[in-house]
């Protein structure tokens, strides 16, 4: 706020509660009741400063006050910074699925700070660890060998090893983005483990878990169906298993009968499912991975439960 003022602008400060709860429509029409308060125009401009959840509401809103005022984003988690500040992609939740409304809507500029890591709790920093080894996953195998070698560094925050990593990531972001802007195709996979992971979100009321612990165990629940689906070989599932495990997240969960199903409910909610049939990003190869496999219910159950 002091820097945006001391810069010529009037500044308004909107906040909301921390947590993936606040993500939903009623916030985002809380949100735009305060800017027309305010009377915002159209060459007034949005800063969402926060982690994930503040850069996906700010960015919904943003898109759709005034039909689109311009959106800085200012991440300042390591999710945020390696994945959902950049690439454009906004939106809430529905009590029904993850980001289920939401818009294509590009920032003009990504801003993002380093030191910003400096001060998050530890279980926030291992939760954007999911989403970095996601992207040795799905594009680079030299990533992933980097982050084993290199975890510890990173667990201690090592600016250096930080600042390399987090480029990297973003490189790779922003190159699969550019060539397929609006998920037609390449886009699809960086939703590697996403799958299982937004429907668990959905289905403990988008509390219990972070963002970064549902993808991881929807990450290794992949693995293991790329074993059976894709060829990728155990000596790989294993890699990633152990990976995520070092990085203190969780790979696997218990579920009920009446939990199992309702897990599937809200994965047949998933943006990627095809006339009813819920769509798969496997990996063949660390480094390599194929969109559009269909995977037996029974398959899935099975890799869950393991």
């Amino acid at each position: 706020m002091t820097s945006l003022r001391k810069a010529g602008f009037e500044a308004v400060l909107i906040t909301v509660r921390a947590g993936e709860t606040s993500k939903n429509l009623q916030t985002v029409q809380t949100c735009c009741d305060q800017l027309a308060r305010h009377r915002l125009e159209r060459h007034s401009f949005i800063v969402a400063l926060g982690g994930g959840v503040v850069g996906d509401l700010a960015g919904l809103v943003a898109a759709i006050y005034l039909r689109g005022i311009d959106l800085v984003q200012a991440p300042t988690t390591l999710l945020a910074q390696v994945d959902s500040s950049v690439g454009g992609k906004v939106g809430v939740n529905l009590p029904a699925g993850k980001n289920l409304v939401g818009a294509f809507y590009q920032p003009r500029f990504v801003l993002g700070d380093l030191s910003a890591l400096a001060t998050l709790p530890p279980r926030e920093f291992r939760s954007g660890l999911a989403e970095v080894i996601k992207y040795g996953i799905i594009r680079d195998a030299a990533l992933f060998g980097r982050l084993e070698k290199d975890l510890g560094l990173l667990l201690e925050r090592n600016p250096a090893a930080l600042a390399a990593i987090v480029t990297r990531c973003c490189e790779i972001k922003a190159e699969v983005v550019a060539q397929d802007e609006k998920e037609g195709g390449l886009r699809a996979i960086l939703n590697f483990g996403h799958t299982i992971g937004h429907a668990l979100e959905a289905i403990s009321g988008y509390g219990k878990f972070l963002h970064g612990e549902a993808i991881s165990i929807g990450q290794v629940t992949a693995a293991k169906l790329s074993v059976t689906v894709a060829g990728l070989s155990q000596n790989d599932a294993q890699r990633i298993t152990a990976l995520f495990q070092r990085a203190g997240l969780p790979v696997s969960i218990r579920l009920t009968a009446r939990q199992q199903a309702r897990l599937f409910d809200a994965m047949r909610l998933d943006k990627k499912v095809s006339g009813g049939e819920i769509r798969f990003v496997l990996a063949s190869g660390v480094g390599q991975v194929e969109t559009g496999h269909k995977v037996r219910p029974a398959l899935i159950a099975k890799a869950l439960q393991n």
